[in-house]
């Protein structure tokens, strides 16, 4: 049986296009069961239902406390009974008590290389300290905000002239790459979550994550 998952989205759904090409592929070990959305206008929504994959949305204005959202947001989940929870895009702070529920299945991507720039602005902040690269990192999601240990990392030159817009998008073409394959890792048993460290066929993954080039 492929791994079941579901994504959480609140815009556009790029990575999960690529999370969803690369689930029909014959190398994939997964399947997306669900989509589910804190936006009921969110554009991937609609690249789910063209997939014919189940999608739902639970909307944050209509709770009074992030608390009662994530408990809601948990029952959907749970009703797919996923093996993993991804986070593609989801624009919400998670509450200690829904991160603790999922711990070891949960992944996140960041556009950074964390752990530098968590939070906000990552792009810009990059630019601003003169750094010469950028990129993305999937990590394991903790209580701490893109505090989790990080899984894979790819990494691109920043070019002189690159806005936060121009460097953005060249990361961007690097989350589509790294995203699908950790959650693949994960469907095949590969990639742990132990002790608040990630592992990878058993072997303690580097603070910096693996790096997708030789990976």
């Amino acid at each position: 049986m492929p791994c079941k998952i579901v994504v959480l989205i609140s815009g556009s759904g790029s990575n999960l296009q690529a999370i969803i090409d690369q689930g029909q592929t014959t190398g994939s070990h997964y399947q997306v069961a669900a989509v589910i959305s804190n936006k009921p206008q969110a554009l991937g929504l609609v690249r789910a239902q063209e997939a014919g994959i189940a999608t739902a949305c639970v909307e944050h204005t209509q709770f009074d406390s992030r608390e009662s959202f994530d408990i809601a947001l948990s029952e959907v989940i749970d009703q797919f009974q996923p093996d993993l929870v991804v986070l593609a895009g989801f624009m919400r702070i998670l509450t200690p008590d829904f991160v603790r529920r999922y711990l070891g299945r949960l992944l996140n991507i960041h556009p950074s290389l964390l752990p530098k720039y968590p939070g906000l602005h990552t792009h810009q902040r990059a630019i601003d300290a003169g750094d010469s690269e950028a990129g993305a990192t999937v990590h394991f999601v903790t209580e701490e905000l893109d505090g989790g240990p990080p899984v894979l990392q790819a990494k691109v030159p920043i070019l002189p002239g690159d806005s936060a817009e121009t460097l953005a998008n060249r990361v961007l073409s690097k989350e589509h790459l790294i995203y699908p394959a950790a959650v693949n890792w994960f469907a095949q048993g590969k990639l742990t979550l132990r002790h608040s460290e990630a592992f990878f066929d058993d072997v303690q993954i580097p603070a910096s994550g693996l790096a997708y080039e030789t990976a």
